[in-house]
């Protein structure tokens, strides 16, 4: 602020002087005046205009004392004058509604996010209840009939969860609560995680999805990288069913870059300069109706933004289109990569004694027979289990448990009535960064709402054989 009234003050002062001393010759020199009055308002506020203006009238007045020509034209005065208010008023009242617009339409962004927030908690619970039934069912011995009908369910289930996730992931990006966390990862881990679950819903699209493999290790935040992929190869499904789309790495100007391309139909130039904006989809006459809102290009470039990376495509038509996000950086193979831990056999499970906390009737009802169905001994409890045995080796539980209680507190009662640190992993229909804070333990896994049981399983297994390690070092 003293920098802004220092240059305002140098500005009025210099021409209050070329217009004082320079008479008739200098009257040009008021358009200057007005120009940087009206400029001032617009680059800092209705405040400034007005204090401008009023700096603009003691210049006037200043002039008008010491130079004679302006004392003999007592109109032309008056009329500078009158001009030098009218067009800040004018102004003033534009600035205003401006404001006013502005306000309005971030306190409608503000309610879109916050309807969008508590709506996405009440969506993510039935979504995340019939994924785990579906799971129960795969197990259950169905015939072939009724295997397929399950299948129908889970692709009809995992179309809606999709879409879900896009409006999940644009309400978050759109609330600014996403924070880069980078950590140095294994890239072609991250590529074949991708490919192992998308393969569903690629044998489903008649899609062969390959992935080239690769060693390197990049320092990023690897949920949003994640989240980034993800996006791009649910279009290539989408856009480009029956034909092969390959993930694979290259190295550029001594950075790291993924190409995620496929074999479709292409597309047409017209559409290219668009296919980053929110809610843009090509559509040409006589296209067949495709899921989806036109978020996920939009979603990666945010994103892309966030972590320092840049995003590019280029398609060509009947030939296919290529995604490359670029800007990764290399780094070493750390000297032990926790990440690298790889799901085992589900019978690994059999006999884990596991807590499971749940709010939720159906959710505690499915996950519960889930586990079960994985050889795990499941004591189900629909609240904190005070002053129940809760003896256990493992911990699932909900992060809003009623009650003014959360998992954070759940887990803290039975670590403390255990006696010792046992593995925990919290499920949340929240935001994830709120949790984590609340939370305040990197070491406890946060799954987001609805959770696929592969996504499960494995981070169960990786925190157990990360517990039977430990106790094996000491």
């Amino acid at each position: 602020m003293p920098r802004r009234i220092f240059s305002m003050s140098h500005d009025y002062l210099a021409m209050t002087f070329a217009m004082s001393a320079g008479g008739e010759a200098a009257m040009p020199i008021y358009a200057i005046l007005l120009w940087v009055t009206v400029g001032n308002g617009l680059r800092f506020g209705p405040r400034y205009l007005i204090a401008a203006t009023t700096v603009a009238l003691l210049a006037l007045a200043a002039t008008t004392y010491f130079n004679s020509f302006w004392r003999d034209d007592p109109y032309v005065v008056v009329t500078l004058v009158i001009t030098a208010v009218l067009v800040p008023a004018y102004i003033y009242i534009l600035l205003n509604r401006v404001h006013k617009a502005y306000n309005a339409a971030l306190e409608a962004n503000l309610a879109k996010s916050r309807f969008l927030a508590q709506a996405s908690h009440d969506l993510r619970q039935p979504i995340h209840a019939i994924s785990l039934f579906i799971a129960c069912l795969r197990d259950a011995r169905l015939g072939v009939e009724e295997q397929q009908m399950v299948n129908n369910i889970d692709r009809s289930l995992q179309s809606v969860s999709r879409l879900f996730q896009s409006l999940l992931d644009i309400s978050t990006l759109d609330s600014g609560k996403i924070s880069e966390q980078p950590e140095d990862v294994a890239i072609g881990e991250i590529l074949h995680d991708i490919a192992q679950q998308n393969s569903e819903a690629a044998q489903w699209a008649g899609v062969a999805l390959k992935v080239v493999t690769t060693k390197k290790f990049v320092r990023t935040d690897p949920s949003l990288l994640t989240t980034m992929i993800q996006n791009i190869i649910s279009n290539a499904l989408k856009y480009a069913p029956g034909h092969p789309v390959l993930m694979g790495c290259r190295i550029r100007g001594g950075e790291l870059s993924i190409d995620i391309h496929d074999r479709g139909p292409g597309i047409a130039d017209e559409h290219l300069p668009r296919l980053f904006e929110e809610f843009y989809q090509v559509r040409e006459r006589g296209d067949k109706d495709i899921e989806g809102v036109g978020l996920g290009l939009s979603i990666v470039q945010r994103l892309a933004n966030l972590m320092g990376l840049e995003v590019s495509l280029r398609s060509v038509e009947n030939r296919g289109t290529t995604v490359v996000i670029s800007g990764l950086k290399i780094v070493a193979q750390p000297v032990r990569n926790l990440r690298s831990t790889r799901a085992k056999p589900a019978s690994l499970l059999d006999g884990l004694r596991v807590l499971l906390v749940e709010d939720d009737i159906n959710i505690l009802m499915a996950t519960g027979t889930l586990l079960e169905r994985w050889g795990c001994i499941v004591q189900q409890e629909d609240t904190l289990p005070d002053g129940k045995d809760v003896t256990c080796d493992f911990i699932i539980t909900d992060f809003d448990l009623g009650a003014k209680t959360t998992g954070t507190d759940c887990i803290n009662y039975i670590r403390r009535a255990n006696g010792r640190k046992i593995p925990a992993i919290i499920v949340t229909g929240h935001d994830e960064n709120r949790v984590r804070d609340d939370v305040g333990d990197p070491e406890i896994p946060i799954l987001s709402k609805p959770i696929r049981p592969a996504e499960l399983r494995s981070t169960i297994l990786a925190l157990k054989l990360k517990a039977e390690r430990q106790m094996t070092d000491a």
